[in-house]
């Protein structure tokens, strides 16, 4: 049998992966995919940890369509000038955590007492109006499902998996992802998940399928060898499914990609380094004072919210010099994308840091959940793992507990303006919506809005003159000017908008068809009062 050079299957593999057929894909923003998909980087930007370079932000299209979902402030991808100050936001933390304790004789097994999603999953059903975490039960023993009416108060339902318990699959495991997946339209798969776990002495993935996230089938899909703590999302804007695989055991650890539409049926990669390198923790991670040790990328999780992905680094920061009984202290911290492989970091601060207080449930360290989190009411529900350190002064695993933060609706970030006031100017837009709404804060100022033309004229009613202004606080406020109905007269047409505002924040806007504010957007994994994965 002929024998090809590694670089030659490595060719035949890329060639074969499905993303490598998209070349010059036009996404729903108009950001054009380069011909080489995934793209690669080279062993100098690795070596050197550079940032990851963002290709939309140095060169964004022409004119932006925007009808998917609310536009976020995160980057500059949409302003062309401005004179107002981006700001950065971070969670806080529900004053009763940890919402979720390891209590029962299920989650007190093996190593450590664990009730915690190791990404695992926690989402919104709109079936039956419920919260539903699946977690790890016990170190490394079995997954159970618990479930909330009101997202605070958790109850563990008796499943007949493992009788009287709310186990709901037993065998040893490690991280794993759970889906819930509104879009199959096979009722039998619209549970999925990835169970990290070894065998024959290797680590894989497991996929299996459940009609109600309690009974789950055979497994149906077995992967290749990959690093453990490997997890899956999905990016609904390309519809595929994306790998985030684990690499690096003696070397810094960094992420693979892997892409596919169909999960049984698009090829795998049969050896990791077939799979791209795709994220690392960069230059710009801070390294703790404590430990002095360069960081590395732990785990990602992913998840589409409005009109981009919003990612969940986990950093590792060391397990060098830790005081006796504390876990190695990774930390989660969030970044933005608008093509689903290149993430914008722009906030190096720990957006779910670890608690600094010996004893404290997070004392060890955190990490995030599958799903990412949900939009309920005006916030976003951010639920994540927690562990406390080992009692004995000696075991790091310690309790594994869950907790709750919470954020603003779109709020990741804002541009904000002092009482002098200022503009923010976006680069030519299109949409097929009629009617402006906003995201701000303006009780103690005052928002407004004009549209103009390719020349930077206002056009006529929509100038800054004509529009009502906002005073108040509000998610979803919509602008108005005098002499129109609405938008109608320039949807379509490539157009810019200019806000001015004094004393507040802008978050995000949107342009839409529906006169009460739907965006059409992603709502990440979901919440009450969405039927869909989008915000209808």
């Amino acid at each position: 049998m002929k024998r090809f050079p590694r670089a030659c299957l490595l060719a035949l593999v890329l060639t074969l992966h499905p993303g490598a057929t998209r070349a010059g894909e036009t996404l729903y923003n108009g950001i054009v995919l380069p011909d080489a998909w995934p793209p690669t980087r080279t062993p100098e930007e690795l070596a050197a940890r550079t940032p990851q370079p963002v290709p939309y932000l140095q060169h964004p299209p022409a004119v932006i369509p925007i009808d998917v979902g609310r536009q976020l402030l995160v980057d500059d991808f949409l302003i062309e000038s401005s004179t107002l100050t981006r700001v950065h936001h971070q969670p806080k933390l529900y004053a009763g955590n940890p919402v979720l304790r390891p209590e029962t004789p299920p989650e007190l097994e093996g190593r450590g007492p664990m009730a915690m999603p190791f990404s695992d999953g926690v989402w919104f059903d709109p079936a039956d109006q419920l919260f539903k975490m699946w977690y790890l039960c016990g170190y490394g023993k079995q997954t159970a499902l618990a479930t909330s009416r009101d997202g605070l108060q958790w109850t563990r339902p008796e499943f007949d998996v493992r009788p009287g318990t709310n186990v709901v699959f037993i065998g040893d495991r490690d991280s794993q992802t759970v889906w819930m997946d509104l879009r199959d339209s096979d009722p039998k798969r619209r549970y999925k998940m990835w169970r990290g776990h070894f065998e024959n002495k290797q680590f894989g993935l497991s996929l299996y399928f459940s009609p109600d996230g309690v009974h789950w089938g055979d497994r149906v899909l077995r992967t290749a060898l990959t690093g453990d703590r490997s997890t899956v999302f999905y990016n609904p804007f390309r519809q595929v499914w994306i790998y985030s695989l684990r690499h690096g055991w003696s070397g810094p650890r960094a992420r693979k990609y892997w892409e596919v539409k169909d999960l049984l049926k698009d090829p795998m990669w049969t050896a990791l380094p077939d799979a791209p390198t795709w994220l690392i923790s960069d230059s710009l991670d801070p390294m703790r004072e404590d430990l002095k040790t360069i960081p590395q990328l732990y785990n990602f999780d992913a998840v589409a919210y409005e009109s981009l992905m919003v990612g969940l680094f986990v950093i590792w920061s060391g397990d060098m010099n830790i005081p006796p009984g504390r876990p190695k202290p990774n930390t989660v911290f969030a970044g933005y994308s608008r093509d689903g492989f290149h993430f914008d970091r722009p906030d190096r601060r720990a957006f779910l840091p670890v608690s600094e207080t010996k004893g404290d449930w997070n004392w060890g360290n955190v990490q995030s959940a599958g799903g990412g989190f949900m939009v309920v009411k005006d916030e976003l529900w951010f639920y994540f793992s927690g562990r406390g350190g080992g009692n004995d002064g000696k075991t790091r695993d310690g309790s594994g507990s869950t907790g709750l933060a919470t954020l603003r609706r779109d709020g990741f970030a804002s541009v904000h303006a002092e009482a002098a006031g200022g503009t923010l100017t976006t680069r030519p837009l299109t949409f097929k919506g009629t009617h402006l709404f906003v995201n701000a804060t303006a009780a103690q100022g005052e928002l407004k809005a004009e549209i103009l033309d390719e020349k930077g004229a206002a056009i006529a009613p929509f100038s800054a003159e004509n529009c009502e202004p906002l005073r108040q606080d509000s998610t979803r406020a919509e602008l108005h000017w005098k002499g129109a109905p609405d938008l109608a007269a320039i949807a379509g047409k490539p157009v810019r908008v200019r806000f001015q505002l004094k004393s507040g924040d802008l978050y995000a806007f949107w342009v839409t068809p529906d006169a009460g504010g739907a965006s059409h957007g992603y709502v990440a994994a979901g919440g009450p009062g969405f039927a869909k994965p989008t915000d209808e």
